[in-house]
């Protein structure tokens, strides 16, 4: 087999040469394995955009409009990732638009610094709030918290209310209802919602239920460069996070300057933006349904499993194959098997589930023809009729 050959059998040739092996994705849009592929436009886009200089400030603002139309906000940008967004949100909401104030920070004594944020929302990303100066006050408790709990919590020291959507997060109460209490305090509403789109209602949600500031993910469901982040809201508290991006007024860079996007990451976020904008989701839906589909026909005949197809799940990142394993399942338990699809070749990443310990296999990064491999190497392992490497290459000579 030639040099090439082995390249297009093993994947890219610039991972080959680097030496590492691509993965089949069926975990979802997660960082750890590239979060999504970007479609050929988008590359085009940003291979484009690589060949001439531009005025970035211009950029931005253009950008930033298109981001805002999208999200239903006044104003929009385009940052370096959606913990980006929660280091510029924060900084915003400390230090304004004021220079002297951005230039301090992450010091910021003397200023509102505390972000209350319901317990049952925290994660590890919330200690972006605190990279940028911000000191992260719970309220509330894992599973429940009160209005009262949240009026309590609020201070004359307090700069924002956090507020994060994800899959399987518990909600005291409506976000609606939260920002109410907030702003009744004079206190903005910053959402972290990296993970939340698609369903492309989402993108406008928070902001319609009250948000002043929300940020999302540009490499997952919108399949933008990895890199990117969107941060809509309010026009001044945008202008803010602008200023504490660049800092074009103070005497040294701002507290959320690594949170940088360059000019072919903008445009690339903005045309993943508008082709997702575009896409037909029912389309793709039905795409992820059958592959799922596929998968729970195979396995649903395995004694002591409950396979089933699960759709409409709003914690579900649209329709999955879930295997359940009852009280009566005698092979290996689910870490086991995620161990072993890993271990095979090519490596099959999985989900954990949220519900209890399950396997999910997310079908948002499923490639045409890989949900067959996968269902043949669960087959495998469930049914402990091989070591689950049927999926491999074999001799490269």
């Amino acid at each position: 087999m030639t040099s090439s050959q082995k390249s297009k059998a093993g994947g890219p040739g610039v991972y080959a040469r680097l030496g590492v092996k691509p993965v089949i994705n069926a975990q979802s849009w997660v960082t750890a394995l590239g979060g999504s592929l970007m479609a050929p436009e988008v590359l085009r886009a940003m291979q484009e955009a690589s060949t001439a200089f531009v005025d970035l400030h211009a950029l931005h603002l253009a950008a930033g409009e298109l981001v805002a139309r999208a999200c239903g906000a006044e104003a929009g940008l385009v940052t370096g990732g959606a913990a980006a967004s929660n280091v510029l949100m924060a900084a915003a909401c400390m230090a304004g638009d004021d220079p002297s104030k951005i230039d301090r920070l992450p010091d910021s004594s003397g200023m509102k610094n505390e972000v209350v944020i319901f317990e049952g929302h925290r994660n590890h990303y919330d200690s972006n709030f605190e990279v940028a100066g911000a000191r992260v006050v719970p309220w509330g408790f894992a599973r429940t918290g009160k209005p009262y709990q949240l009026e309590e919590a609020i201070t004359g020291k307090t700069c924002a209310m956090a507020w994060i959507a994800a899959p399987f997060m518990l909600d005291p109460m409506p976000l609606k209802e939260a920002a109410e209490i907030a702003h009744s305090h004079g206190v903005p509403v910053i959402v972290d919602a990296a993970a939340e789109v698609p369903p492309m209602e989402n993108l406008t949600r928070f902001i319609a239920n009250g948000a002043d500031l929300v940020g999302y993910s540009g490499g997952k469901g919108i399949r933008g460069p990895q890199a990117t982040g969107l941060l809509a809201g309010r026009r001044d508290l945008v202008a803010a996070a602008f200023q504490n991006y660049l800092n074009t007024h103070g005497t040294r860079a701002g507290v959320g300057r690594s949170s940088k996007a360059s000019k072919e990451d903008i445009v690339g976020l903005v045309t993943a933006l508008q082709i997702f904008m575009d896409t037909d989701h029912e389309a793709v839906w039905a795409g992820w349904r059958a592959g799922a589909q596929h998968i729970v026909d195979r396995l649903q005949d395995i004694d002591g499993l409950h396979v089933v197809l699960e759709d409409g799940d709003p914690n579900r990142q649209g329709p999955q194959a879930v295997i359940y394993f009852e009280r009566d399942w005698g092979g290996q338990g689910p870490d086991a098997v995620r161990d072993a699809l890993r271990a095979g070749d090519p490596a099959i990443h999985v989900g954990a589930g949220g519900y209890r310990d399950e396997i999910n296999v997310v079908m948002t990064n499923v490639q045409p023809g890989e949900e067959r491999l996968i269902a043949d190497r669960l087959e495998e392992i469930l049914s402990g009729t091989g070591d689950g490497n049927s999926g491999s290459e074999g001799s490269t000579s």
